[in-house]
């Protein structure tokens, strides 16, 4: 095996890793496992990362104790080194053959030693994990390694880092250190956890090409306040981008090899002739068709008015929303919504006779020259489930469909949950120039498929080709692309020849809308030798790794389609190649044996995406028996013992396991209230009437208002705002010189908000609270956060925080502060709260705005002082004091005294 090497920063594609090795403080003190050192060291070259986890523990307990090493990893990327050192010895792990790695370790279990790597598949992670025994006062280090190339999506690399674990560790360190040649364009941080106090732990440096983020928290920053717990755990992101230019991308050379970067500036979107095909068999009904069509009604509102449309829905059979397809002007647009929105659920799943009926309808456009000329082509396929009527045969309805497109359209697949094929969906995509994505059953489902629209929402270029001089390179890469959509990135990679020219040029041919296009781009090799030799950002001979990585991903996506006579073929050169760079790949496994007495074994492969969520986990002991065996064997079964399966934060994997799929497979209102997900609104009802007799009715409780105004300069200082009479959505603050505006609408039945939105000119951002979260828009990537869930995230030029009350703060050192809560007090409902109004501009205007002009207060009136006039502008308010609750500090609120005004 290569000696892993030292390691390169951040990332493009979503990174994240759970660090957890030991259970929470106070189990740690009954079974003594203790982590005095955690790091993670990532260092990003070029966007292929190269990420290291550390852990080190010391058994401080008299008698033998388990501990777990536990990351969660990219689903894109390979493991590439695991070692752990117990009493000095290394016991590294050996990247073989599937087939080779099985028979060492069955032969480890046979020795009753245990083999480790155990590995489950989540949303965006792949889980590793193994546990070992420890002696009373000795120590284990744990060390992993793995590297991906990371995707850019919609606009922006993401490295994700969940950090979780568990106990307060003394050394806590992460270190993400990118280098990008082209330039850092934005560099962004969020974090789920950070906290003002853990924020001076988090320092940020950056210049033109380079940045390095550090995290290190000292044990004090690690606490709970008031408590002896450690207050990390969650989710801590890097996004960046680099510089661009309408040009033919950047080619980087370092050690022989070469990468080309694709991703031009500046064009026009081709328009799109779309379909969308949706699922409405009876088990989509409930939440699936009610997110599906909440997401349908936003995706056909982004649709340009240049794109044409048609819509499908199926269950036992097939129907079209419109004979033909049409534009998308705002009448159809609307028309479309109002079908979107009525779509009921029944009956069975015919994929076929609906995918048929979709390329039919293209099919009959394009012979009627209802196709604008240079237009692309897209089938959108969204479903829950296995075909059970009509043809069910999956093969069949693969052939039936690609013998149908004919490789003239596009096929894009949805797979909504984890009863579907994900592999019947994934080779029906490629088989015709998509990709297919799952979509997972959560609250944020929505969010999910809007996101995927907005990947192939704007086509850029249509058959992408790349061209080098036969004498320069060798061994490249893929360099043909059916599209290349805004947002996204063309990577190509190879080796140069021993003799090649000392600048290596390229071309790069494809179609526009109208027109066929050709960039040209050239790059010096000594001068791009020179750029990678800085050893803190660059690890040796890492290009040769990227270009290994990606022809290795790009073997295993064409077996998907392959015939079996190319898939051999295909198979065996990754499997090569895999074992060459020490790839932990699906043809290839990772075994670490250690010598222990009898206990838990567990042996992992790279995962696959299966119906299942935990197809790929198992453990076996050293009879070879599974948990489900085991289960089975009855109540004198080792399921009986008090830690069947590796402790992880003082209990059982196993139920943790269990927990979460009870989560997500039964419906909110079945689970106890402490695990439902989201925050829960109160109703409060109105006070009952007095029955006959009673001497005094009991009073009203006082209300919140609408909104606090804070009024800066004014003999009043607070400002109480009802709302009683309100159409449609409101401008409530527009400000043009702070570049903010706050929209929202209020419902005058509720007496609450039921959005508000608030947006930012620079940077482009958007924030939409509702009731039951917060969606933040950024280069039309959202992003959902539950209320009362700790956010901290710094863009440049606004950071946005949230609190665990629930209050989310917009600010940034020259803007006003804006705030949004979801009150749960009397008078329920969203709440805006404003700070630091002396910033407003003398533009500001709006409803609320308005109230940030001049204004004049008359005196109190002679015959009632709870009363009093102002002026604003040429509009005159009656006022009255009245006693309301201040909400701006959370539930359950304050009493005070303001002066109110209804509007």
């Amino acid at each position: 095996m290569k000696a892993s090497a030292p390691g390169c920063p951040c990332g493009l594609a979503p990174v994240l890793f759970l660090l957890l090795a030991a259970p929470p403080t106070a189990a740690t003190q009954k079974n003594g496992i203790n982590i005095y050192s955690l790091t993670v060291d990532s260092k990003v070259s070029s966007r292929f990362a190269h990420t290291v986890v550390t852990s080190r523990v010391v058994n401080r307990a008299n008698i033998m104790q388990e501990a777990t090493f536990q990351v969660e990893l990219p689903k894109r990327a390979f493991i590439t080194n695991f070692s752990m050192v117990i009493g000095g010895v290394t016991y590294p792990g050996n990247i073989k053959e599937k087939a080779a790695a099985q028979e060492q370790y069955s032969a480890a279990v046979a020795r009753g030693e245990s083999a480790g790597l155990v590995k489950a598949s989540g949303r965006k992670t792949e889980q590793f994990q193994v546990s070992v025994s420890v002696a009373p006062a000795a120590k284990v280090t744990f060390e992993l390694v793995y590297e991906e190339l990371l995707k850019r999506h919609l606009g922006a690399y993401e490295l994700l880092l969940k950090v979780q674990p568990q106990q307060l560790v003394k050394h806590l360190q992460m270190d993400i250190h990118i280098f990008e040649p082209q330039g850092i364009n934005f560099l962004e941080t969020e974090s789920t956890f950070m906290t003002n106090e853990l924020a001076d732990a988090l320092t940020v440096s950056q210049n033109k090409t380079k940045a390095h983020i550090q995290f290190k928290p000292t044990l004090s920053q690690q606490k709970s306040p008031g408590q002896e717990d450690t207050v990390l755990d969650g989710n801590f992101i890097v996004r960046y981008d680099v510089h661009r230019t309408v040009s033919g991308g950047s080619i980087q050379i370092e050690s022989g090899y070469f990468v080309h970067y694709f991703a031009p500036e500046g064009l026009p979107a081709i328009p799109k002739n779309v379909i969308f095909v949706i699922d409405k068999s009876g088990s989509m009904r409930g939440r699936k068709i009610q997110q599906t069509r909440e997401a349908l009604i936003k995706i056909l509102d982004d649709l340009s008015p240049n794109d044409q449309f048609n819509l499908v829905s199926f269950s036992g059979e097939a129907a079209q929303w419109k004979p033909l397809l049409v534009p998308a002007s705002a009448e159809n647009v609307n028309q479309a919504r109002s079908y979107a929105a009525s779509i009921q659920t029944q009956g069975g799943t015919n994929i076929n006779d609906a995918m048929l009926m979709a390329v039919q309808l293209l099919d009959s456009a394009n012979q009627k020259e209802l196709l604008p000329e240079g237009s692309v082509s897209l089938i959108i396929l969204l479903t829950d489930g296995d075909p059970t009527m009509g043809e069910t045969n999956p093969a069949r309805i693969q052939k039936n469909v690609k013998e149908a497109i004919d490789g003239q359209y596009s096929l894009f697949c949805l797979g909504f949950g984890f009863d579907v094929s994900f592999a019947f969906l994934e080779k029906l995509a490629l088989d015709n120039g998509g990709l297919t994505r799952r979509i997972y059953e959560d609250s944020d489902s929505t969010l999910q498929l809007q996101d995927f629209y907005q990947e192939v929402a704007n086509p850029l270029l249509t058959a992408v080709t790349f061209e080098y001089p036969s004498n320069a390179v060798e061994k490249v890469s893929r360099d043909n692309f059916r599209l290349l959509f805004k947002g996204s990135e063309i990577v190509v990679a190879g080796k140069l020849r021993d003799q090649s020219p000392d600048v290596l040029s390229a071309k790069v041919r494809g179609q526009l809308h109208m027109q066929s296009i050709t960039f040209q781009t050239e790059s010096s090799v000594a001068e791009q030798e020179k750029e990678f030799q800085s050893p803190k950002y660059i690890f040796h001979s890492f290009m040769e790794r990227l270009w290994a990585y990606l022809t290795i991903q790009q073997l295993l996506e064409q077996m998907v389609s392959a015939s079996d006579a190319e898939k051999q073929a295909l198979e065996t050169r990754a499997l090569n190649l895999s074992l060459q760079y020490c790839f932990v790949t699906p043809l290839t496994s990772m075994v670490v044996t250690k010598p222990e007495g009898k206990e838990w074994s567990e042996v992992a492969e790279k995962p696959v995406e299966t119906k299942n969520k935990h197809r790929n986990f198992y453990l076996a002991g050293p009879s070879g028996k599974t948990p489900s065996d085991l289960w089975r064997a009855g109540p004198q079964g080792p399921l009986n013992s008090p830690h069947p399966y590796p402790l992880m934060a003082g209990k059982s994997l196993l139920p943790d396991m269990l927990l979460e799929s009870a989560k997500t497979a039964l419906p909110p209102g079945l689970l106890p209230a402490s695990l439902r997900p989201g925050p829960r609104l109160v109703l409060v009802s109105q006070p009952a009437l007095p029955t006959l007799g009673t001497t005094a009715a009991v009073p009203a409780p006082i209300q919140a208002p609408a909104v606090i105004l804070m009024l800066p300069g004014q003999s009043v200082d607070r400002l109480c705002v009802d709302i009683k009479h309100s159409q449609g959505p409101m401008n409530l603050l527009s400000d043009p010189d702070q570049g903010v505006e706050v929209t929202a609408q209020y419902e005058t039945e509720k007496a609450q908000f039921s959005w508000i939105e608030v947006t930012f000119k620079n940077p482009q951002l958007q924030v939409r609270a509702i009731p039951e979260h917060v969606v933040v828009t950024r280069n039309r990537r959202n992003s959902g956060y539950k209320w009362k869930e700790t956010l901290f995230s710094v863009i440049p030029g606004v950071k946005l925080t949230m609190d665990k009350a629930g209050l989310l703060l917009l600010s940034s050192p020259d803007r006003v502060t804006i705030g949004l809560l979801p009150w749960d007090g009397p008078g329920e409902g969203l709440r805006l709260l404003l700070r630091d109004t002396d910033r407003f501009s003398s533009r500001v205007g709006g409803t609320l705005g308005q109230f940030y002009q001049d204004v004049l207060w008359g005196p109190p009136a002679a015959a009632d002082d709870s009363k009093r006039m102002l002026r604003v502008q040429d509009l005159e308010y009656s006022a009255t004091r009245l006693l309301k609750l201040d909400y701006q500090e959370g539930s359950p609120g304050t009493e005070i005294s303001c002066w109110s005004v209804e509007l």
